[in-house]
């Protein structure tokens, strides 16, 4: 009787269990299907097409591995590789840095109207880029464009920016810097986090708020500067409606980043199967720097 009861609570444990597992595929089988749908199968489908010829207009024919032996011989493919990694270089310190600067001036305490300043610099954030970019083409307009009629009014030269093969890829990474909110706001969410002790213990010892910034602030908000630092270098590498909109890829190709020339090769050339192997090979790219970037920041990243 003993056993039989033993065997009857044991079973009911195991139909338990087995029912929690299938109310959790319940639950999760929205997610799986929409990404399955969304993301697995068109990976899969883009990684076929990526070994074939393939057109809007004809049905993919297997020519295995043409379309990646031509990207090496395609020179708007290193063209515009060159021109994303440029844009990355160029943008994503200054943006790690020049949100790090906003966190730590709007997360003192005592300034009035902190919370008003916070939502200032957050705002742009939330304007959609196709409107952003209309504002910043006027901005850049080199004939009575508020930037230039600054840079005149002060005796500076004026660039031609947009218009200018030198000029029109640091345009676009100025630009980049009006998107810092998000990067703010998790700054600024590490710096809260930080244990005001650190900082009182140190000031007793007497040291100063650049020592204080270096040897406890730097290192708590490591993580925080790593995952800030990856997303930044993802979406950098991304970026492609700005230079559509603003610039076409132009003056003279300066501006044709990565994921435009896929674009174009997709939609514009009708070449579907060459832009599907520009499109993998921009993700092992990004996921080879990825990986890079956290093996490089292994011994510089302080983990509480």
């Amino acid at each position: 009787m003993v056993n039989t009861a033993q065997q009857r609570r044991t079973a009911a444990k195991i139909r338990s269990k087995w029912r929690m597992r299938a109310w959790i595929l319940v639950f999760l089988a929205p997610w799986i299907i929409g990404f399955t749908a969304f993301t697995v199968i068109p990976m899969a489908t883009s990684l076929y097409y990526s070994f074939t010829s393939y057109s809007l207009g004809a049905p993919p024919q297997w020519i295995g591995a043409a379309n990646w032996v031509a990207m090496v011989h395609d020179p708007l493919m290193w063209r515009s590789l060159w021109n994303s990694l440029y844009y990355t270089l160029g943008s994503v310190p200054l943006q790690l840095a020049l949100a790090l600067v906003i966190a730590l001036l709007v997360n003192v305490k005592g300034i009035p109207g902190r919370g008003m300043f916070r939502t200032f610099f957050y705002l742009p954030t939330v304007v959609p880029t196709v409107a952003a970019s209309i504002l910043w083409i006027a901005l850049f307009n080199p004939y009575g464009g508020l930037i230039n009629d600054a840079l005149g009014a002060l005796h500076i030269p004026q660039p031609l920016w947009l218009e200018s093969p030198t000029w029109a890829m640091p345009a676009l990474i100025l630009m980049s810097l009006w998107g810092i909110g998000t990067t703010m706001v998790i700054y600024l969410a590490g710096l809260q986090d930080i244990p005001r002790q650190l900082y009182e213990q140190a000031m007793v010892d007497g040291a100063s708020p650049v020592r204080m910034f270096v040897h406890i602030t730097i290192p708590m908000l490591s993580p925080i500067i790593l995952f800030n630092g990856i997303m930044d270098l993802i979406w950098s590498m991304q970026t492609f409606t700005q230079p559509y909109l603003m610039t076409k890829g132009g003056p003279m190709d300066a501006t044709l980043l990565f994921p435009l020339y896929v674009f174009q090769n997709a939609f514009e050339y009708l070449n579907m199967g060459y832009a599907s192997a520009l499109a993998w090979l921009l993700f092992l790219i990004v996921m080879g720097l990825t990986l890079l970037t956290i093996w490089l920041s292994r011994r510089s990243v302080f983990y509480q």
